[in-house]
């Protein structure tokens, strides 16, 4: 997976800029910034009569190409209104705006120069984190199973981001650092999750965890396999797995960044990487898009790789529940009752509510490390995308602090949540007749009661809940999004004290 170069330096003067394509952040304005009028008289007075001529405004995220000169080949003006005011969402508009067109073109280098911008520019750092995450996101091509590429392959290879008088240059460049670091974990989440499941296997999975760990010192991974989950007393996993001819495995991926005695913080996904439904077979409309049902274990892989790349000064433990989930004589049935890690047991009223199946049994063996607080992350229900939609993550959690801070990752990062309740009343729902609990709730709301299941094997530590089956992925275009990585490495960076 190709990656793109993305520095930050200083830019020097206007004479002295030489590349293939060189972006100018413009404020709303009709006037020239006097280094903007030195860049402009070099060029042959084309950015003074874009804006004259009402070719260009400065508006919040548009953009238009001018022809270049003298060393620079051509020129990307790009709005950025007013300056003073700029907020995440507009930091964002005017990213995805500059890097769709600079991925886009010809160019195989490019500089992106700040300093036209006003002195009153709020939080040019934060603009400049959002530039490297956006060219990252936009330089990503999948291209593993193509035998010839639809698309020409990205001729981007480095890009130069030039802040000038707006930032200092060590706050410059630990803003590319994390912009870049989201950027290639959302990316690693994107390639895992897009790959079709007769390669992404619970066994693919478990050596891509051992191979993101020999690529930093500070990564270790360990696998448990079926034999191991069964001396846990793990039935509630392995009973998802039953049917398949793919083992299952619960995979184990250490961060530690801080002293070995500091206690961590803890990732679980799900990692179902195909999902027939089992027993309770799916439709086979779109069944094809159930290769993306491990899009919470992709997410743990993209946090941990960014988190390594930033070198967060606290401890994470990444856990992965990974199971195929398919029919054969051997399959859990619909009725079938499991005793789960916890002890509990549960009635298996639909096989195809399976990642709650999963995910309890590692959310018990996650208390093995003390945690301070434990987010699991799954694509784990439709009813989400009923209240949701593709805009916002489900937020659930037994605690306050907890969901606050997630909401509060996800508004930074523009990458945004929303909470739900998980009342008492909801958990009636999985009253059972013949275990401690059901899979599914006998009424709606189906998203709150499948995070209530949940809740009832994190009764011991501070836990939160993602549902990401209306954000992990796209049906048009077809593919992973890689969040909620952004919101993840928000929240891991205000607990480390690093925002």
């Amino acid at each position: 997976m190709a990656t793109l170069s993305i520095t930050a330096r200083t830019a020097g003067s206007a004479e002295l800029i030489k590349t293939q394509a060189l972006a100018v952040l413009m404020p709303e304005r009709k006037t020239l910034s006097p280094l903007l009028k030195a860049l402009d008289k070099r060029l042959g007075g084309t950015v003074a009569r874009s804006l004259h001529n009402g070719d260009f405004t400065g508006a919040t995220g548009s953009h238009i190409w001018l022809p270049g000169a003298d060393g620079v080949e051509r020129v990307l003006l790009i709005g950025c209104g007013d300056p003073s005011k700029l907020n995440v969402a507009q930091s964002k508009k005017i990213s995805e705006a500059l890097s769709r067109a600079l991925v886009a073109s010809p160019a195989k280098d490019g500089q992106i120069l700040m300093e036209c911008l006003t002195q009153k520019t709020k939080n040019p750092a934060a603009l400049m984190e959002q530039m490297s995450l956006s060219l990252s996101l936009a330089h990503y091509q999948y291209g593993q199973t193509l035998n010839k590429r639809k698309k020409a392959e990205r001729a981007l290879k480095k890009v130069a981001i030039l802040p000038g008088a707006l930032c200092d240059m060590a706050a410059a460049r630990r803003a590319v650092l994390a912009g870049v670091a989201t950027g290639q974990g959302s990316n690693l989440t994107r390639q895992l999750v897009n790959l079709p499941g007769n390669i992404c296997t619970p066994k693919f999975l478990a050596s891509e965890a051992r191979r993101l760990a020999r690529s930093d010192k500070n990564l270790t991974t360990t696998i448990v396999d079926e034999r191991k989950m069964a001396e846990l007393g793990m039935h509630s996993l392995l009973s998802v797995g039953n049917g398949s001819e793919q083992p299952s495995q619960l995979i184990i991926i250490k961060y530690q960044g801080a002293a070995s005695s500091a206690r961590p913080y803890c990732l679980v996904g799900k990692g179902i990487t195909f999902d027939t439904g089992g027993i309770s077979l799916k439709p086979g409309a779109k069944m094809d898009e159930m290769k993306f049902d491990m899009g919470g274990a992709g997410s743990v892989f993209g946090a941990l790789k960014a988190a390594a790349m930033m070198k967060l000064p606290i401890n994470i433990v990444g856990v992965i529940a990974a199971a195929e989930n398919m029919p054969s004589g051997r399959a859990t049935k619909p009725g079938d009752v499991v005793t789960s890690m916890s002890g509990k047991t549960i009635e298996i009223l639909n096989t195809d509510a399976e990642g709650r199946l999963v995910l309890c049994d590692a959310l018990t063996y996650v208390a093995r490390f003390s945690p301070v607080e434990v987010v699991d992350i799954a694509t784990l229900t439709g009813a989400i995308i009923v209240s949701l939609g593709q805009e916002a993550t489900g937020i659930f959690s037994n605690d306050d602090h907890l969901a606050n801070s997630l909401l509060s990752a996800g508004e930074r990062s523009h990458d945004r949540g929303w909470r739900f309740p998980i009342w008492e009343e909801y958990h009636r729902q999985l009253d059972s007749h013949f275990a401690d609990l059901a899979n599914i709730g006998t009424g709606g709301a189906g998203s709150i009661t499948a995070a209530c299941f949940l809740s009832q094997f994190a009764e011991d530590y501070k836990w939160a809940h993602l549902d990401i089956a209306g954000t992990a992925f796209r049906s048009a275009p077809k593919g992973a999004t890689g969040r909620p990585v952004p919101m993840l490495v928000q929240y891991l960076r205000e607990r480390a004290g690093v925002l």
